[in-house]
């Protein structure tokens, strides 16, 4: 939501009086050295201005040579120079991009103050920068460490004084804008700001070749900048593809369960129920992440292969031995559908399983103890205890205490003993019918999901979705 009228109008006039203020400072600060030798005054505003050419426009800002002209002029001139480069290239940009007068303010403000307060913070504590790295090697060290403290404080003043203008303008929050705009591209600055301060202390060596040498590099950069933007649209073109992907892989099934629960609202309820008596006992046994979200991702979806039966199966007055048939068959119905889909194998299984029985009796493989998977053995037990609590299942509804007396009379033939001792403890600790007011929607956590498998298996987020990293400075357009 935009911020009323008044707020911006008091922003530009904040605006406007800092950037008064600094200007009013420059004059009042500047040397007269600070503007010899002419040639390299020359040398830098023209690189500054050629700096237009070198823009390049991204995703996330613009991408220029602004950065490295500025530690140049901060390093070898002063202060007052270094803000005249800084408006001389935000300036032209400005001018050509057809900007309005509101991002004209603010950048000549987050350019011009933010070198000029850069530069100041350097004179003070290097002293003159005319003088301030002789031929002594650890001068002109210790004059490259202060000089490159001053491009961090650039870069964060720069930064701030830009997001300040998006949050009063947009309502954006600093802190999504700090992560998205400057984290993932401040190593690539403050690499921009090494190679700039390493041409400043070879300039007092070699002359003005070593920054002549400065305009074949930024020709380059500009290449492979633009190289970059290209791959940075197709990377986001391909993360968007992926996402689509990822939302439909998800989307599928959690239709059909959708669509199960609105001819008969107990199955999602049941999902959800058991999906998280079975996380709750994943954890316990110390399962990792990932067995924990196939257990508890099975749970939600083990009878999703109901989907299948007709009104007459799902609401019996009275089965037929085909519609026991059908009946036994969801697991495979179920694990069918779910395993269509990349990544859901370990789910599939799950699923297939979970109406096997430790003795061997139970569908559609007749499994014995271990070889029945733990994901099924788990949900077994957690599906076996919903249904005999739950009001609205085939038979009056069990106390809790009476559904863990049956969980241990059927321990060992049907279930397995040591998980239903598991789970029973759960019981007592967290109360016998903790799940039972899990919500399919929250324990689905679609969104979280479609995120998550759209990223990469290192689990951080991807790397084609990452703002480039190169000389970049933040402004209006």
């Amino acid at each position: 939501m935009r911020a009323p009228k008044i707020t911006e109008r008091h922003l530009w006039a904040a605006e406007a009086l800092l950037l008064a203020s600094a200007v009013a400072a420059a004059v009042w600060l500047a040397r007269p050295d600070e503007w010899h030798p002419l040639s390299l005054v020359a040398l830098l505003i023209a690189l500054a201005l050629a700096g237009e050419w070198f823009t390049v426009e991204s995703g996330a800002g613009v991408v220029s040579a602004s950065l490295a002209v500025m530690t140049l002029a901060m390093g070898l001139l002063g202060p007052t120079p270094a803000a005249v480069c800084g408006i001389a290239a935000i300036g032209l940009h400005s001018a050509v991009a057809g900007r309005t007068p509101d991002e004209w303010l603010n950048n000549l403000l987050a350019f011009g103050v933010a070198a000029f307060v850069a530069g100041l913070l350097v004179r003070a504590a290097a002293g003159d920068v005319a003088a301030a790295h002789g031929a002594h090697l650890a001068q002109g060290l210790i004059f490259g460490l202060v000089l490159l403290a001053g491009v961090v404080v650039l870069l964060i003043l720069n930064f701030a004084l830009f997001a300040v203008d998006l949050m009063v303008k947009e309502g954006r929050s600093f802190a999504r804008l700090w992560g998205e705009l400057f984290v993932p591209t401040l190593s690539g600055e403050l690499a921009v700001g090494v190679i700039a301060v390493i041409l400043v202390l070879a300039y007092r060596s070699v002359g003005l070749p070593a920054l002549l040498a400065a305009i074949p590099i930024l020709v380059i950069f500009r290449q492979l900048t633009v190289a970059l933007m290209r791959s940075e649209r197709r990377a986001e073109q391909l993360d968007a593809r992926t996402r689509q992907l990822a939302s439909f892989q998800w989307a599928v099934p959690s239709t059909f369960m959708e669509g199960l629960g609105l001819r008969d609202p107990t199955e999602t309820r049941h999902g959800a129920a058991v999906a998280s008596y079975a996380k709750a006992i994943a954890i316990e046994l110390g399962c990792d992440e990932d067995e924990q979200e196939v257990v508890h991702l099975a749970g939600l979806l083990h009878d999703i292969g109901k989907f299948t039966w007709s009104d007459r199966v799902l609401h019996p007055t009275q089965l037929s031995d085909a519609d026991w048939e059908v009946i036994r068959r969801h697991p495979q119905d179920g694990a069918m559908m779910v395993g269509k889909f990349d990544g859901f194998g370990p789910v599939a299984d799950a699923i297939l399983y979970h109406h096997e029985r430790m003795d061997g009796g139970g569908y559609p493989a007749g499994l014995i103890g271990s070889e029945i998977p733990l994901a099924s053995r788990i949900i077994a037990i957690c599906s076996t205890y919903d249904t005999m609590i739950a009001r609205e299942t085939y038979g009056p509804p069990m106390s809790p205490e009476d559904a863990i007396a049956e969980l241990r009379k059927i321990a060992g033939t049907q279930l397995d003993a040591e998980l239903v001792e598991t789970f029973i403890a759960l019981l007592e600790r967290n109360g016998p019918t903790f799940g039972q007011d899990a919500d399919y929607r929250t324990e689905l956590a679609f969104e979280s999901r479609v995120r998550k498998m759209a990223e990469p298996a290192s689990g951080e987020p991807s790397s084609l979705t990452r703002t480039p990293v190169a000389l970049r400075l933040r402004h209006r357009g």
